[in-house]
């Protein structure tokens, strides 16, 4: 039996388990399963995988896209770019690390992008939000980071004025925040700035209109959540772990 998984913390809510079920039970393939595997520490990682021999892979997600680099043998070329990684594939016991992240948002940010949406703001700088920042700039699209403490690369939401919420009409937020149990949590942005002429997208996609959607629905935006993006990478994954090499 060929296992796959996923790393993360806390994983009480996992995507990845609950589709990879479906789509075993779904597509008839019996010899694969599918695990959370909730880690605090990254440092559990080398101890699982040998309490795992049958692991062929795993997703990563919150918050070790990042911690994961030193353990990683091979990195593609967008997880070298970025930094991130959120997903490997076990060969002979070394870890091959990709990031699907960044086709999942791309395909699904696009489906709504319109030609005034130059300029984006990407709430929180964790791994995710690595990809989200490396889509942007493959498509042309500038962007300013935001975060919660001052950073060298970033402004605080303090700093949001209601002249940056006109110029800059994506949003993109990459943090955690609103996700299922804590649906009233959203980032501190000035939506009272918001127009029909912004586009808020969130990578949460539990539950489907986080209050962060919600207030930007109310003022008219374009809005989508990160649903789409998190099945698109889950195939993503799942090509990757089926490949007969990771080169």
């Amino acid at each position: 039996m060929k296992l796959y998984g996923l790393i993360g913390f806390p994983l009480t809510h996992s995507f990845s388990k609950k589709y990879f079920d479906n789509k075993f039970e779904k597509e008839q393939i019996t010899n694969c399963s599918f695990n959370n595997f909730e880690i605090a520490e990254i440092e559990s990682l080398t101890n699982l995988i040998q309490q795992n021999p049958a692991l062929q892979g795993f997703a990563i997600t919150i918050p070790h896209k990042q911690k994961i680099l030193p353990f990683l043998h091979y990195r593609s070329h967008d997880v070298s770019q970025m930094l991130a990684c959120n997903c490997v594939k076990i060969i002979d016991g070394k870890l091959y690390g990709y990031n699907t992240d960044v086709i999942g948002f791309e395909k699904s940010f696009s489906e709504l992008l319109k030609p005034h949406h130059k300029k984006a703001l990407v709430l929180g700088t964790g791994g995710a939000a690595q990809a989200v920042i490396f889509t942007l700039n493959k498509l042309g699209i500038e962007y300013l980071s935001v975060s919660r403490r001052e950073q060298k690369n970033a402004i605080t939401y303090a700093a949001i004025t209601e002249e940056l919420m006109n110029e800059y009409t994506a949003i993109i937020n990459s943090t955690p925040l609103g996700t299922f149990p804590k649906v009233h949590d959203c980032p501190a942005i000035a939506y009272e700035y918001l127009t029909p002429e912004h586009y808020l997208f969130d990578l949460v996609y539990n539950p489907s209109e986080t209050k962060f959607l919600s207030k930007g629905k109310a003022m008219g935006c374009t809005i989508k959540n990160g649903y789409d993006m998190l099945t698109i990478q889950a195939e993503e994954n799942w090509k990757i772990w089926q490949l007969e090499d990771a080169e």
